[in-house]
């Protein structure tokens, strides 16, 4: 039975114990030292155990246990207990070493292969007895739950305020957060008029590249955060490409407030589950998008017109159009199959200039 007096035999205490430190996120690691002060004195219980040799295991600090991203430290735990070399596994609570049922029950059924014990702060558990496994098993479901639980109340708590356009997301460059009248330009003028630029040169020229091309060719810098995502200080370099499109593409320069523009995806590798971010969805499934919310660089017209005439320049796209790349060929770039209505392409089938030149009928048009 499990008992927070429990004297344990000789031979688990010949083993090593090991303390296993985790906690959920880089901002936890940074913000909340308690947390980790108090797993790290786990070692004093172990020791107060009876173990004389005890090994912490905090390689997983700033990493989920939802399942969802490796954990170097639990599969270093894992094979320890494999091995035969511990006693006891220690634990600030069931939380900290699983989010999720898989590694959970995993862990029990090692730890009662080797006999080895579970111990947290309310005691020790033996996973070999049918109560105290009953009892980790509930613990460990109770921690799955209260996962799922708190983060669908923090989405569901983000969603509300989006729909109130009252969600302070992060902000593009050009705009900040003022702490006395909210949301507004930032307040240099060359990065305003960087920003203007390009969407001015895109309204003559209607293609990113083009613009990014003209742009370039006049020397002009474009700001890039050197803070990460704070967009509290710049260092201004020559315009890329990704400035303009990011720039084009972004609903926030319309004076739109957008939420839900992307999505996770789920796969599994490895037979496990991992996430990827960031893929966008169609303009049409976002789950917010309320217009006028503040003051934009261009209007949601121009913004429209820019989304068609990027879409139009597509490469590659059946319906799309394609403008001419340069050179001497007749429609170059704009040839379309007649089936598929896919661009075409010349294609030289691995000839020399020479043999091209003796046999062109080896030249051939094909759909790329």
């Amino acid at each position: 039975m499990m008992t927070t007096v429990e004297i344990l035999p000789p031979t688990i205490l010949q083993r090593k114990a090991i303390v296993y430190v985790r906690q959920s996120s880089p901002g936890q690691v940074e913000n909340n030292p308690e947390s980790r002060r108090r797993q790290y004195e786990l070692v004093d219980v172990a020791r107060h155990r009876g173990f004389r040799t005890v090994e912490v295991i905090d390689d997983d600090l700033g990493r989920s246990a939802s399942g969802m991203v490796a954990r170097p430290g639990f599969e270093k735990l894992v094979a320890a207990l494999c091995a035969g070399e511990v006693g006891a596994v220690l634990c600030f609570d069931a939380s900290r070493l699983a989010r999720n049922g898989r590694d959970w029950h995993h862990l029990l059924e090692l730890c009662g292969l080797v006999e080895a014990r579970v111990i947290d702060l309310d005691g020790v558990y033996n996973p070999c007895l049918p109560n105290d496994r009953l009892l980790l098993g509930m613990k460990g479901s109770i921690s799955e739950f209260e996962l799922g639980i708190i983060r669908a109340r923090m989405l569901d708590a983000a969603r509300a305020k989006a729909k109130r356009g009252e969600l302070r997301i992060s902000v593009p460059i050009g705009y900040v957060w003022h702490r006395d009248y909210g949301l507004g330009f930032d307040p240099d003028l060359r990065l305003q008029q960087a920003i203007r630029t390009i969407f001015e040169r895109f309204r003559i020229l209607g293609s990113a590249r083009q613009t990014h091309l003209s742009l370039a060719a006049e020397g002009m810098f474009f700001p890039r955060p050197s803070d990460g995502k704070r967009l509290t200080s710049f260092e201004w370099q020559p315009v890329r490409y990704r400035n303009v499109i990011g720039l084009l593409k972004n609903p926030f320069y319309a004076g739109a407030h957008a939420y839900g523009k992307s999505e996770k995806r789920i796969t599994v590798v490895d037979g496990r589950a991992r996430k990827t971010y960031g893929h966008g969805k169609a303009f049409d499934d976002w789950e917010v998008l309320i217009r006028e919310h503040h003051e934009g660089y261009i209007d949601w017209a121009v913004f429209e017109r820019n989304q068609a005439s990027l879409a139009c320049n597509a490469y590659g796209r059946s319906g799309g159009q394609k403008s001419g790349r340069g050179g001497r060929a007749l429609l170059s770039g704009m040839l379309t199959c007649g089936r598929c209505g896919r661009g075409l392409a010349v294609v030289y089938v691995g000839l020399t200039l020479g043999e091209l030149v003796r046999n062109p009928t080896k030249l051939s048009a094909l759909p790329i």
